[in-house]
């Protein structure tokens, strides 16, 4: 039987809360936690391992990156997280040098693996792992826009009254302030949301588009303002990736990939629709975009490479 061996790098809100929902949906039979606290590692993996009775046989430890040795999958969550009015790019700084000394190691001991980097920015500190890895880009990309997506999906189940799961819709670009809602392409029961809004709904005002957006894009904000973070829709993202990996389901998910000339945009990690199986990415699909969402995108992508370059990246 093919087992499936699942590291995670950070076991602080995000890593603990994906090793969780990994745990809960039976995805891996080996999941290791690494982090810095490493008594916070073994507390998790403590709690978490208490549940065996309920849960697929699944082994959970606290481990060093030795451990981490012959993953199938490596999930990093490492790093430092956004505070109250810092957005996911104030915190590059912090978080580069600690991608520069762990993505190496992690390498070393799992030369054939996946790399999914879910840290913030997502989207730089992938391509920060895909030059240190020195893996093909299919075998490193970020949690991109998938949680925005599902946001995306909730605010428009809300707005009509439907389940989101029968909304197709994306986000893609940057995770974070420049971000797309590609509204040309989100379909309820095939009709666009205008033809929706004209034959079925009768909730929609003027300006509900551009406030469904702002929602999405100020949605982390306001958690991270009540809370101080984020960790279970993320999880549930991660643990999403991770099932249409692993099960090689060929599923589309907005993952953070590298584009090579899609749209016109090279070297710089966005996201955009992209077809996940066991190998990563299989391909980035050419999806239709408005000419705004075209301009958008690129403008996106801009934002990136320019931070890319301040960062000394490129």
């Amino acid at each position: 039987m093919k087992t499936n061996k699942i590291s995670i790098i950070g076991a602080g809100f995000v890593g603990s809360t994906s090793a969780f929902a990994i745990m809960d949906a039976g995805l891996a039979s080996d999941i290791v936690l690494v982090d810095v606290n490493h008594q916070k590692a073994e507390a998790e993996a403590m709690d978490l391992s208490h549940g065996a009775a309920f849960v697929k046989t699944v082994s959970i430890i606290a481990g060093t990156m030795a451990d981490t040795k012959d993953s199938d999958l490596i999930i990093i969550t490492a790093g430092i997280g956004p505070k109250p009015g810092e957005t996911r790019l104030d915190i590059l700084n912090k978080n580069i040098p600690i991608f520069k000394e762990i993505v190496p190691q992690l390498v070393r001991y799992s030369p054939n693996s996946i790399l999914l980097v879910v840290s913030n920015p997502v989207d730089i500190l992938t391509y920060v792992t895909y030059k240190y890895s020195g893996f093909p880009a299919n075998r490193v990309f970020g949690s991109g826009t998938v949680l925005d997506t599902s946001r995306f999906k909730s605010f428009l189940s809300k707005q009509f009254e439907i389940d989101a799961r029968n909304i197709h819709a994306y986000i893609i670009g940057e995770h974070g302030d420049s971000e797309i809602a590609t509204w040309s392409l989100t379909k309820i029961a095939g009709m666009s949301v205008d033809e929706y809004c004209s034959t079925v709904a009768d909730n929609c005002g003027v300006n509900f588009k551009k406030e469904i957006t702002d929602d999405v894009k100020n949605a982390a904000y306001e958690i991270i303002n009540r809370k101080g973070y984020t960790n279970y829709a993320v999880a549930l993202a991660v643990r999403r990736i991770v099932e249409a990996l692993l099960r090689d389901e060929q599923s589309i998910l907005t993952v953070s990939s590298l584009f090579s000339g899609e749209e016109g945009i090279n070297d710089v990690y966005m996201a955009m629709p992209c077809v996940i199986g066991r190998q990563g990415i299989t391909r980035i699909l050419p999806v239709p975009l408005a000419d705004d969402e075209k301009k958008q995108l690129c403008a996106s992508a801009d934002i990136l490479k320019d931070i890319l370059k301040q960062a000394d990246l490129t």
